[in-house]
């Protein structure tokens, strides 16, 4: 490495660090802000805390990295341009663009560590992120009871203390049981001192209560003719109750409820789930195909609805892979099965026969059954042999068609109905019998409302298809949107330094003013075409690819219009830059006018 590029990459390396602690600690304020009323108040350790906010700092590293390498950059060139370092490297022959190599190429490995770390470390963490901060939340606040205030923090009990000494010394207090979902004041306490005392790893409370009275009275029941409820009171120098503190403790819930996130899946994970949500998507509209042919048996029964070419072929490939699946657990169960019942098996050769005439009649009984099993005239005295052997003897056929219903009974059965079927026209007659019967009888009428049922019945099933469809496809969307910022997060940064580096050579200004007014407009412009392509990707207005790739596409040509301008030392962000371009213009129209006259 060149005595430039050192000078040009150390330059760079110290701002880029101290804009990545800072926009990192900034959005870092940004997120925690959102959960402070949820995760602060709940009387956790310092270690819990630092735990999330460790978390924290690694989710949100990949929309940290390109508002720094922006900032990092426009600074670096700034001040090179600042102390006429830049100057003096053009007029040593060197290019702008060749300057830019150092920075260049460690933006590169900067996108692939970016990459790197969203497809594997920042899913794990987010796992780890959703897991505590939803443990945090389901955790009740620590136990606070305040002066003249009711305190319900405790479940099952309503507490008032008029006076508190120190942290466990209680005056005047006041229970009420709100146990089993009781209301009103059937169980009340009220003791003139107490104290709390924590014991068993903080696990139980102990209230201990001096000189007080307990009153309890049974619920009323409404009635006329009701008998007095029983009221109880007794009083006491000394009554302890144990509160249980289990509401007050962090429990760890296993991190497999949130499996199904597409936030904590790397990329061959998302293809997994897409997968499974087009296998969603096209059982779905198989089964409208389906249910559509089930609601017109008459139309379907010539004629079948069926399913597109590429339903179908999806279709196969989903049952295909179910069977294997199926197959599969079926061979392991039987497997299973295989082993448990020879394990329970007697081991028979061990066994002795004490007497040789139960063996012998054992072995005559079993051959018995065998000369039973290999009969053949049991076929002779089949139920349904005999049945149709009835038919035949009620119809009264000729022998031939005797010996074929012996030889074939069901194709016997078909020919004698073809031969009771009529074959001739009808008449005028019959024609207007059955005509009065479909029109006076109603069955007109019938099959009106009974299409229209079905109709009915079709369309509200097509609702209900569609709106599920639809939230299959809003979620494939989403998972793509996933897969996709992989990509688009780390080659953000790369476009933020083709436009930071030239801004920079460009303002010539270092420091945190211009550059950092400059890197925050851009750096808004870029998240504000982010969310606006995501959003149009999520509701299906575009491709997911087009609208993850959206912010990037279009940050692009500025930042290449930037190198442009710097490599001619343009000056863009100077007053004469514009003045001098203004009277050109106004110089241009001066003389078209006059041509004109």
């Amino acid at each position: 490495m060149k005595k430039l590029d050192k000078l040009i990459l150390g330059s760079f390396i110290g701002p880029f660090l101290l804009t990545f602690v800072v926009v990192d600690f900034i959005l870092l304020i940004v997120n925690m802000l959102k959960y402070f009323d949820e995760i602060f108040g709940k009387g956790l350790s310092f270690w819990v805390y630092a735990e999330l906010i460790g978390y924290f700092v690694v989710s949100i590293s990949p929309m940290a990295l390109p508002l720094a390498v922006l900032l990092s950059s426009l600074m670096t060139f700034g001040n090179l341009g600042e102390h006429f370092e830049l100057t003096a490297i053009k007029s040593s022959g060197i290019s702008l663009v060749r300057a830019l190599r150092p920075i260049a190429v460690f933006t590169v490995f900067l996108v692939i560590a970016a990459f790197l770390s969203n497809n594997f470390v920042v899913p794990k963490v987010n796992l780890k992120t959703f897991g505590l901060l939803y443990d945090i939340r389901m955790k009740s606040p620590a136990l606070d009871i305040r002066e003249g205030i009711f305190y319900a923090g405790i479940p099952g009990f309503s507490i008032k203390v008029n006076e508190k000494i120190g942290d466990n010394d209680l005056k005047d207090i006041i229970i009420y049981s709100t146990k089993n979902g009781q209301l009103g004041n059937l169980e009340v306490t009220v003791a003139d001192s107490g104290r709390m005392e924590k014991f068993f790893n903080e696990n139980y409370m102990k209230l201990t209560l001096y000189h007080g009275t307990n009153y309890s009275e049974d619920r009323a029941m409404r009635g006329i003719n009701e008998n007095p409820v029983p009221f109880d009171r007794s009083t006491f120098d000394e009554n302890v109750i144990i509160f249980s503190m289990d509401e007050f403790q962090l429990s760890r819930t296993p991190e497999d409820l949130w499996s199904t996130n597409r936030a904590i899946k790397n990329i061959s994970q998302i293809k997994d789930g897409l997968d499974s949500i087009y296998t969603k998507i096209n059982d779905e509209k198989f089964n409208t195909y389906q249910s559509a042919e089930g609601i017109y048996p008459f139309f379907a029964r010539e004629r079948g609805l069926d399913p597109v070419a590429e339903i179908l072929d999806r279709k196969a490939i989903d049952d295909s892979i179910r069977k294997d699946k199926t197959e599969k657990m079926r061979a392991i169960q039987d497997s299973l099965n295989q082993a448990k019942k020879l394990a329970m098996e007697p081991d028979t050769s061990k066994v002795l026969v004490s007497n040789p005439e139960d063996k012998l009649k054992a072995q005559q009984d079993s051959g018995k059954v065998l000369s039973v099993k290999t009969n053949g005239n049991l076929a002779k005295s089949d139920s349904i042999f005999q049945a149709k052997t009835l038919k035949r003897k009620e119809r009264d056929l000729s022998k031939e068609e005797e010996e074929d219903l012996v030889a074939n009974p069901i194709e016997d059965t078909r020919v004698v109905l073809s031969k009771n079927r009529r074959t001739t026209p009808l008449t005028a007659r019959e024609k207007e019998l059955i005509d009065s019967a479909v029109f006076k009888r109603g069955y007109r009428s019938n099959a009106i409302t009974m299409a229209l049922n079905n109709s009915r019945s079709l369309k509200n099933n097509f609702g209900i298809k569609k709106t599920q469809i639809e939230n299959y496809e809003r979620e494939y969307r989403r998972f793509e949107i996933a897969w996709y910022q992989k990509y688009t997060q780390a080659f953000a940064c790369f476009v933020m330094f083709l436009i930071g580096a030239p801004l920079g050579a460009i303002i010539k200004k270092g420091g945190l003013g211009m550059p950092v007014l400059v890197s925050i407009i851009f750096f808004i412009v870029y998240y504000m075409l982010t969310i606006t392509g995501e959003k149009w990707a999520k509701e299906g207005l575009t491709d997911p690819l087009i609208g993850t790739w959206f912010s990037c596409v279009m940050l692009l040509p500025f930042g290449l219009f930037f190198l442009k301008q710097a490599r001619k030392d343009a000056r863009l962000f100077e007053p004469d830059f514009y003045l001098e371009w203004w009277k050109g213009v106004k110089k241009r129209l001066f003389k078209k006018n006059t041509v004109e006259a």
